[in-house]
């Protein structure tokens, strides 16, 4: 599915660019073998930071956050419950809060109330602190019960098991080293019969910016390094949730393209979005020159717009996953079938 984002409006000019207190940690079986870091959870962390400490551009650089969040929350309309207690895991500036309390929420039907109606506490846990109370004095904040908490880190969750309803998270989990950990950590501290719903960046997202940068570093230096970080797969997803412990998964893709007047003008917002590169090993420093002006040129004959404009391809991927539970539905045997599929095909 390709979706189309409204392109973004910038002004002229733009402005420039703790220590966590002891915490009890419980400990969480994590499937599979040794982790291989591929992230510096370090530099993300300080990405984010600063990213947030000029509120204004952070603001400003929001619109794909708050649009994933906003279509995460819209996965609630299909679930008839309430849940007393919901946990944001990775909640960045409190997107996923600002989403639950739009009115409107089903076009279909402009009666439905917004969808902090259907929770009665929501925690917001994120590492970056300047990040997370960026918006604490916004009114979004006086229309639900919300409450922010600074974890030490996004893979290690800090609550007990079975204390939450529900587990959200919107473009957090593509910085996450241990995935599969992370997941059955949120299996975890999940109730049973309790759902997770989650978006994460993935496969293809910017493969133009990828493409055109890797061939401007092969005509200008001779060789190509990391600039866009590596990103999980949709096919890999399915069996991540399944090796956590979910029942009942649903994985869908949706692709958002953003255009944008020029390359300097994307690489500008992915930084004030705190999405930089931060994998181990890139080379520090600033592109050169030389290079920013070869990608520029790449870029714009390999994948630019009629109208001057050049798109950017972030490609979500939506999941949710059910605890087990005793009521849920379960398959029937196998051989318990009293219809054969032949028969039916055979009548077409």
């Amino acid at each position: 599915m390709r979706v189309i984002f409204p392109r973004v409006c910038r002004p002229q000019s733009r402005p420039s660019l703790t220590s966590p207190a002891t915490r009890r940690t419980y400990a969480f079986h994590a499937p599979g073998g040794a982790v291989f870091n591929v992230f510096n959870s370090r530099a993300k962390w300080l990405q984010k930071q600063r990213a947030a400490a000029d509120p204004e551009l952070s603001r400003q650089a929001d619109y794909l956050k708050d649009e994933v969040a906003m279509r995460v929350c819209e996965r609630l309309l299909d679930v008839k419950r309430h849940f007393p207690r919901v946990l944001d895991l990775g909640a960045n500036s409190c997107n996923i809060a600002r989403a639950l309390t739009r009115e409107n929420p089903d076009p279909n039907d402009p009666t439905v109330p917004p969808l902090a109606s259907k929770i009665s506490s929501l925690i917001a846990a994120d590492s970056a602190p300047t990040l997370l109370y960026r918006d604490a004095d916004l009114p979004f904040n006086r229309e639900l019960s919300l409450t922010r908490q600074v974890i030490p880190s996004e893979e290690s969750l800090p609550f007990e098991p079975a204390s939450f309803d529900m587990v959200l998270s919107s473009l957090a989990l593509h910085w996450i080293n241990d995935l599969p950990g992370v997941l059955a950590q949120i299996n975890s501290v999940l109730k049973p019969d309790s759902p997770f719903i989650g978006a994460m960046l993935g496969g293809d997202t910017l493969f133009e910016l990828r493409t055109s940068l890797q061939l401007a570093e092969q005509e200008r230096r001779g060789g190509i390094s990391p600039h866009v970080s590596p990103l999980a797969d949709v096919r890999d997803v399915g069996g991540l949730l399944g090796r956590a412990g979910f029942q009942m998964l649903t994985v869908d893709v949706e692709d958002i393209v953003v255009d944008y007047p020029d390359t300097f003008a994307l690489m500008q917002d992915l930084q004030a979005m705190g999405e930089s590169n931060a994998v181990l090993g890139r080379e520090m420093g600033g592109l050169g020159r030389d290079v920013l002006l070869a990608n520029e040129a790449i870029y714009r004959a390999m994948h630019g717009n009629e109208d001057g404009t050049l798109p950017a391809t972030f490609r979500i991927i939506h999941m949710i996953g059910w605890k087990a539970g005793g009521n849920q539905p379960k398959p029937l045997k196998r051989g318990s079938g009293e219809i054969n599929l032949k028969d039916i095909l055979e009548q077409k």
